[in-house]
């Protein structure tokens, strides 16, 4: 049954032999809406390997949102199954959950999800707080973290002393610091100009070359999700096509690759310098 595996079983993608950090099988999300149904994931089977860039794209209501929601442990599908890191997700309380999105997932979202009152340095330590490390290992993790977003020297800025592009920075730092080898990022650059979405899809195509962590970012734009090496795009529920490409910026093994998209002025949309 699922849930009751003795350990994690180590699946491969392809036949290259690379181990999948995700895999779904079957997946299906019913919502019951009145008199309806709605078919929000339809019989959904996907493998993604470990170190893999994937865009996910789809227009509003294809089930992109809610392919993430059940990834990141934040929702369970009504069948199927689903295996992260070789561990079956299924039939998990609210604590072993919890401790699996601590460990395991990164989260960056549009809005970057930052406490107002609260400092760079403090925003980052927060995953951290619930893995038992001490206030000066924290503190010690959450600087390294921000130094390699490029944030040395604002770790006690609020997120309103920062621009657009220097919160989703903090929140990308936010979800590394616990070392985890997957990042979920739902429209990271929605709320970003030209210039600045650039850059924090930079940070991510480095992040996924230098360290090999694995990203999923849902985009509806094209633009960013040409920084990905593979696109997944759903609609009605079902994936409707799934095909690698050469990322903007080149490949990994440094060939050129396709043009990335005119940079504008460094401002956030509030007008402020990023």
């Amino acid at each position: 049954m699922a849930g009751e595996a003795s350990g994690p079983v180590r699946r491969v993608c392809g036949g290259n032999g690379t181990v999948a950090l995700i895999e779904t099988e079957h997946l299906t999300k019913v919502y019951e809406v009145g008199e309806s149904t709605v078919h929000a994931l339809d019989d959904v089977s996907l493998a993604i390997a470990q170190g893999e860039f994937v865009a996910i794209m789809g227009p509003s209501g294809s089930g992109k949102s809610t392919f993430m929601n059940v990834i990141g442990c934040l929702d369970e599908p009504t069948a199927g199954r689903y295996l992260l890191d070789g561990t079956d997700i299924g039939h998990r309380g609210r604590d072993e959950l919890a401790e699996i999105r601590n460990k395991k997932i990164g989260f960056v979202f549009q809005g970057f999800n930052l406490l107002p009152r609260t400092s760079a340095l403090e925003n980052v330590e927060l995953p951290m707080l619930y893995d038992g490390a001490s206030p000066r290992d924290r503190r010690l993790r959450a600087a390294a973290a921000l130094k390699a977003m490029g944030l040395e020297g604002w770790e006690h800025h609020h997120p309103n002393q920062l621009s657009g592009g220097q919160q989703q920075r903090v929140a990308i730092a936010r979800a590394l610091v616990n070392r985890a080898p997957l990042i979920l990022a739902d429209e990271p650059t929605g709320n970003l100009d030209t210039r600045s979405s650039v850059e924090i899809m930079e940070l991510f195509v480095r992040l996924n070359r230098e360290a090999g962590i694995t990203i999923i970012l849902v985009t509806h734009e094209q633009d960013i999700a040409a920084f990905s090496r593979r696109v997944v795009r759903f609609r009605d529920g079902r994936i409707v096509s799934d095909e690698p490409q050469q990322p903007a910026g080149g490949d990994a093994g440094g060939n050129p690759g396709r043009s990335v998209p005119e940079s504008a002025p460094e401002t956030d949309r509030g007008g402020r310098l990023g």
